[in-house]
């Protein structure tokens, strides 16, 4: 009897030990460009990979440009690794990142989070709960989520969405103001937030505004009418503002509009330029635009990429000046430029399933190196030395 039960303390303990399943830790891949780096106040940049909506799959990377190793260094999927206790890790579809103080911010659009860590390394320091969170923006020691508020879906009758207001330091909602149909980019210009609304579920009847937010009262004052399905928006140094238009994918094209103040301090629509813009980022008087449509009118994918000078409005640089940029890429779908040299950085989201890739150009245009990403490479901020 005593041999029959060690024999069945045996079994279970077998049986036990098989089922037992450890923690997987995934650790980051780290690539040596071999590409020498050079002393900036920029030490370094996150990327998020927005990965296929429904996938579990954005992640993170890190492109070490300390040159602590001499030499420019990318380390794919950082986050696993440094929170090894997130059971589904980021989540699902990375819509924007940005740097505030010491914190970096996080918004993942289908999981309704606000993921905020520390700018330094990426380690967790907690989320804000938003639902179907778009893109982030800060002024006056608040962050500012748009919001499309209902689900993924395109529904005609699809509620207008909001801007959450959220303390940067305790990370709670402390209030909220209803805008536009599904807003997307925001920016802060003399006490007002301005929101770019798209409309984009209730697809064709689109919105056409921008929001204009009274920060100190956190109302909406009145709306400008700019064109439809408005995606970015972004000031520049002369507190004018640039928006851009997804169009309707047929008649109405897409383009870059941009706004600037009457005598009465009202932001007004100015003009407008006719020209696919996914991405733009501003550093002084330029702004590098980068666009790739499918039109299905006329069924072809059509390209931009240039630079615009934001204080005459002038296009001072198409895709033909800069052969290199244009001729590396399959998707164009993010741009981000170093605020002092000016060499720049365009990543490619390629075929939409597999990895993306980020290319480094030289500020002439010439090009440098190319790295793999994650899934959908769209969005980048610098780390600062200040940031560390």
């Amino acid at each position: 009897m005593r041999l029959y039960l060690l024999y069945i303390i045996l079994a279970l303990s077998m049986l036990l030990t098989a089922c037992r399943t450890d923690d997987i830790i995934i650790y980051a891949e780290d690539e040596d460009t071999g590409v020498r780096a050079m002393s900036s106040e920029v030490i370094g940049m996150y990327l998020l990979n927005e990965g296929n909506m429904g996938s579990n799959k954005c992640t993170l990377d890190y492109l070490d440009l300390s040159g602590n190793d001499s030499t420019i260094h990318y380390n794919r999927n950082i986050y696993a690794e440094r929170n090894p206790n997130e059971v589904k890790e980021l989540g699902d579809v990375g819509n924007d990142i940005k740097i505030y103080g010491s914190r970096l911010w996080l918004v993942i659009n289908c999981s309704n989070k606000v993921e905020v860590c520390r700018a330094a390394d990426a380690v967790k320091i907690g989320k804000v709960d938003i639902p179907n969170c778009r893109y982030v923006t800060f002024d006056g020691g608040y962050a500012y989520v748009s919001s499309y508020v209902g689900p993924v879906a395109i529904d005609g009758n699809a509620p207008r969405g909001r801007v959450y207001k959220v303390d940067t330091l305790t990370l709670q909602k402390v209030d909220s103001v209803v805008v536009g149909y599904q807003p997307e980019e925001m920016a802060v210009v003399g006490g007002k937030l301005y929101v770019a609304n798209s409309g984009g579920y209730r697809v064709p009847d689109y919105d056409q505004t921008v929001s204009v937010v009274n920060l100190a009262s956190f109302t909406e004052e009145r709306q400008i009418d700019v064109a439809v399905n408005l995606h970015r928006c972004r000031a520049d140094k002369y507190g004018q503002l640039w928006v851009t238009t997804r169009g309707d994918y047929y008649d109405n094209p897409s383009g870059l509009c941009w706004l600037q103040s009457d005598n009465n301090g009202q932001m007004q629509l100015k003009g407008r330029m006719d020209m696919p813009v996914s991405d733009m980022c501003i550093v002084g008087d330029s702004l590098y635009y980068l666009g790739a449509e499918f039109n299905y009118a006329t069924a072809n994918y059509e390209q931009s990429l240039g630079i615009i000078n934001v204080r005459t409005h002038e296009i001072v640089t198409t895709h033909l000046a800069i052969p290199d940029a244009y001729w590396y890429m399959e998707q164009p779908y993010g741009i981000i430029v170093h605020p002092t040299n000016h060499d720049f950085y365009l990543m490619d989201a390629k075929n939409f399933v597999s990895s993306g890739s980020l290319l480094h150009f030289n500020a002439d245009g010439s090009f440098d190196y190319m790295v793999r990403t994650g899934d959908i490479p769209g969005h980048a901020v610098f780390l600062m030395k200040d940031e560390k």
